[in-house]
């Protein structure tokens, strides 16, 4: 009969695509089957086979407190029992949007929207209308969502799928794409000097964390400030993985420098189904009603989303002795990984910045797409089946992240590192 996941993955292959809602949760870059979630709680989630595991993916992110954290739950329940939905203003995404600008100085308008997606495109489509150019630069490897005009080595499941970019995407989609290469700041000034006054914006995350966890070397987003600055473009800082989650003010903060707008994803609403992005005052007045950029979404600040967000967000702005909390026990996993790695002498190295990591199974140094793709994903798929078997829930792809939160406990930790020693003695 196999095991209930397996029951459930064979019946899902019939009615969804490939059994799955988002292609990275198929496991099909490490082989096996995809684990079915019946609940979470903590540091942990247990699937429908009453396995339980301790959890380094957190949703991809947002569950920076753990899942299930009883404020979150408690304000969600309040929320819905009020309704679930209004199409409608409400006070709550008012508070929501003046928090968000209070801890974040670079933003002083914002506009709620339902998925790190969604603020991307919209992000673009603001700096079009707010420059009056077309072009935009991405980064080969990052991934901004799946809109037409940024699957251009967009890295993340894109990565392991064996799709390039996409098909289904217009050429006239893409035309006005630029790639450039991450860390490489020559790239980028090559090409606002093959386009002079046409690029819009340059769109970059931070740290990049799907091609796995690619860290800024120290004069690249300084550089491309300078650069956008030139050139009379907008700088868009993809803050769907590091806002909020590297400090309160994310890695704007981290890094010290500031973006013209930034896009938000799943963690403001604490993992419930929303985005946003914001910025610039004179940037957002483009967009409708104010101005002619049209943008609009029936679930946009959907009240129960936003009364997940803002008690999550509250915590955090009023507990910063958190993040130097959550950066320990990261230092803990990482550190311990670090060692088990050396000691063992694997063909690996670690990236890590935070309570973001991620092992590639590779002798390079991983600085950029082109180096993280040098990983073997044979190894990683091995090592990913393993710590599945024994507890451990890690992303199921070389090319993604693994997140430490506050509810992981320094023996979830250890337990995690015994699991990994138990694999490289082998």
């Amino acid at each position: 009969m196999g095991t209930r996941s397996e029951q459930l993955f064979e019946e899902a292959k019939r009615y969804i695509p490939g059994g799955v809602n988002s292609p990275v949760r198929a496991f099909q870059s490490i082989g096996g089957t995809p684990r079915f979630i019946r609940s979470a709680d903590g540091a942990r989630m247990t699937d429908e086979d009453g396995q339980t595991y301790i959890d380094y993916v957190c949703s991809w992110g947002p569950m920076i407190l753990g899942h299930n954290h009883p404020a979150v739950r408690e304000a969600v329940v309040e929320a819905a029992a009020r309704g679930l939905s209004y199409g409608a203003a409400t006070e709550i995404e008012v508070r929501m949007a003046k928090l968000i600008c209070e801890m974040v100085p670079s933003i002083e308008m914002v506009r709620m929207v339902n998925s790190g997606t969604e603020a991307v495109m919209s992000a673009i489509r603001a700096a079009r209308g707010f420059t009056g150019r077309d072009k935009i630069v991405k980064f080969n490897g990052c991934y901004h969502g799946h809109s037409d005009g940024l699957l251009v080595k967009a890295g993340s499941g894109v990565m392991t799928a064996g799709v390039p970019d996409s098909s289904g995407v217009p050429a006239g989609c893409t035309q006005d794409t630029l790639t450039a290469d991450y860390n490489n700041l020559d790239s980028v000034a090559e090409l606002f000097r093959r386009y002079p006054e046409q690029i819009a914006a340059v769109i970059v995350e931070p740290v990049a964390a799907n091609m796995g966890v690619v860290v800024p070397e120290k004069d690249f987003l300084p550089g491309l400030r300078k650069l956008c600055d030139e050139a009379g473009s907008l700088l868009i800082f993809d803050e769907v993985i590091t806002g909020f989650r590297l400090q309160a003010d994310g890695a704007q903060g981290y890094f010290g420098v500031r973006p013209d707008l930034t896009t938000f994803g799943k963690i403001i609403g604490a993992g419930m189904p929303v985005g946003a992005y914001g910025g610039r005052r004179e940037v957002m007045s483009v967009v409708s009603p104010l101005g002619s950029v049209y943008q609009a979404g029936t679930l946009s600040g959907n009240p129960v989303a936003m009364a997940a967000g803002y008690t999550q967000l509250s915590l955090l702005r009023d507990h910063p002795e958190w993040y130097a909390e959550l950066h320990r026990k990261a230092s803990l996993l990482f550190d311990g990984l670090k060692r088990l790695l050396d000691t063992y002498q694997v063909p690996a190295v670690l990236n890590t910045v935070g309570s973001l990591g991620s092992v590639f199974f590779t002798r390079e140094t991983v600085r950029d797409y082109a180096s993280a793709k040098t990983s073997d994903t044979q190894a990683f798929g091995r090592y990913a089946n393993w710590m599945f078997d024994h507890g451990i829930y890690v992303a199921p792809s070389q090319f993604e992240a693994m997140f430490v939160s506050m509810a992981h406990t320094e023996e979830d930790i250890q337990q995690t590192l015994d699991v990994v020693e138990e694999y490289l003695k082998r």
